[in-house]
């Protein structure tokens, strides 16, 4: 028994190490791509040849607190109306339709040409219904929005020119976050994101490795989205399922860093639960759809192919994590009644290394966003480790996720509430849309909590605390999970 704790323990910490080798070369390509002459094509609005029609989709589903807020953004967006047409594919179930639909006949008396479309069912869910939008929308381009997005005025022309390069099929700009600092959720939600849109998307689209559309803040050549198959809703994450089918077929993406595209993060653990489960069961079953036919295919650099495989597997080191943070304890318990596997220990502390590299790598991207600096350091290091501890706090549920996916069980798109706060003031009591169930993992998530609780004890009980600072972030974490599940159902 011991030796099988040590085998899979050590191949899940090998499998980590190469994982963090692929962020630290993408780190590379992002510091190369930094040195790179900004040479962002404009077009002449006056010239109507240079002008394309472009359809802006906002696909929305029960939006009841946002979809004001959206319209009317979206209105604002600068672009000859003439060129222009906005898609509301609204699967709404509750009382936001009526109110969706008073305020686009406002907006359509101002001389835009914006609909709103229904469906007599959800059948592919959001991806069901950017296709059923695509059958009749009058653009070369397809700009899409979620509910919570609020691109600037000047989004369109910022990129819509990069089309004029024919193999670009896809331009995705950066998200920014309304609500950062609204709270420790938010905080922690923000600085993973940031560290995607940063310096991940960046990195593998500097050296053409297949790079996601996010689902959102993106535009689309319509011819793209038709060559690579359409829209498919066998996935939860049909904008990754999209992007490598049509990056398969030789499209290129462009990804723009410097384009801000301001959205609002969940507010409350179950909303940022229910994200987190669709992003990372979407990730695995993606891995299961399409990463065979990649490995498959001889015109893709064999690069290309490592970093695909990490890009698709990001989702599971949750899984790998789990299995790391639970095995640590007999370990520990391992290494200190056999004095024989000493030697072993010694060499497996060198995938310490690992936690280094994710350091080095979050550093950079939190510099970029928030500056450098003495006190921004010393911010960085509170915000790096209590990221990763929450982080692991949610691989239970995200693992979970990741489970169903390769092993093919399909599930409802559950979409994620928004809430329209932006600060402290703002409140998400009472809202509709909260999910007041406690799932099952809430109380794994307890027990590990008290897992993690005995590691810290028998460090003392044992006299060694080589592992303590992990199991002070799993303890902490599983424990800011359980109690934040709780409290949000209060």
């Amino acid at each position: 028994m011991d030796i099988a704790i040590i085998v899979i323990y050590t191949l899940a910490l090998l499998i980590i190490f190469l994982y963090s080798l692929a962020q630290l070369n993408l780190l590379f390509n992002y510091l190369k791509s930094r040195k790179l002459a900004d040479n962002s094509p404009t077009f002449d609005l006056s010239k109507e040849e240079e002008t394309p029609y472009v359809t802006v989709q906002l696909p929305v589903y029960n939006e009841l607190y946002v979809m004001e807020r959206l319209l009317d953004n979206i209105a604002l967006l600068e672009y000859p109306k003439d060129k222009l047409e906005i898609q509301v594919l609204d699967d709404s179930t509750d009382e936001s339709v009526d109110t969706t639909a008073a305020h686009i006949e406002k907006l359509q008396k101002t001389g835009l040409d914006i609909q709103h479309i229904r469906r007599e069912d959800r059948t592919g869910f959001k991806a069901g219904a950017l296709k059923e939008g695509l059958k009749i929308a009058k653009g070369e381009f397809i700009a899409i929005f979620d509910a919570d997005f609020l691109p600037g005025k000047k989004w369109l022309l910022q990129t819509i020119p990069y089309f004029k390069t024919e193999n670009i099929g896809v331009v995705q700009t950066r998200w920014g976050h309304i609500n950062r600092d609204y709270s420790m959720l938010t905080k922690i939600q923000a600085f993973a994101l940031d560290f995607h849109f940063t310096m991940e998307q960046v990195g593998r689209n500097y050296k053409d490795h297949f790079i996601n559309f996010n689902g959102t803040a993106g535009v689309w050549r319509k011819k793209c989205i038709e060559d690579a198959g359409n829209w498919q809703g066998d996935t939860l994450t049909e904008d990754l399922d999209l992007s490598y089918r049509a990056q398969l077929k030789k499209w290129k993406f462009k990804y723009l860093e410097e384009v801000e595209t301001p959205a609002e993060l969940p507010v409350v653990i179950s909303a940022a639960r229910s994200q987190q489960f669709r992003w990372n069961k979407g990730a695995a079953e993606n891995f299961q759809k399409l990463y065979w036919k990649l490995l498959k295919d001889k015109t893709v650099p064999f690069k290309t192919k490592f970093h695909s495989f990490f890009h698709l597997l990001n989702s599971s080191m949750f899984l790998l994590v789990l299995l790391v943070a639970v095995l640590s304890v007999p370990v520990m318990y391992i290494k200190n009644s056999n004095p024989m596997f000493s030697w072993y220990f010694n060499v497996i502390a060198f995938f310490a290394l690992s936690t280094v590299i994710f350091f080095f790598c979050y550093w950079h991207t939190f510099k970029k966003i928030h500056s450098g600096g003495f006190w921004n350091f010393i911010e960085y290091i509170k915000m790096f480790f209590t990221f990763f501890s929450i982080a692991m706090g949610f691989s239970v549920h995200n693992s979970m996720a990741v489970l169903e996916g390769h092993f093919g069980k399909k599930s409802e798109f559950v979409r994620t509430p928004k809430f329209n706060i932006n600060t402290l003031k703002d409140s998400w009591k009472g809202n509709k849309y909260v999910n007041k169930n406690i799932s099952g993992n809430t109380i794994i998530e307890a027990l590990l909590m008290c897992y993690f609780a005995f590691a810290l004890y028998s460090a003392f009980k044992l006299q060694d605390f080589g592992l303590f600072l992990f199991h002070i972030m799993l303890f902490l974490g599983f424990g800011f999970v359980f109690f934040k599940s709780i409290t949000s159902k209060l």
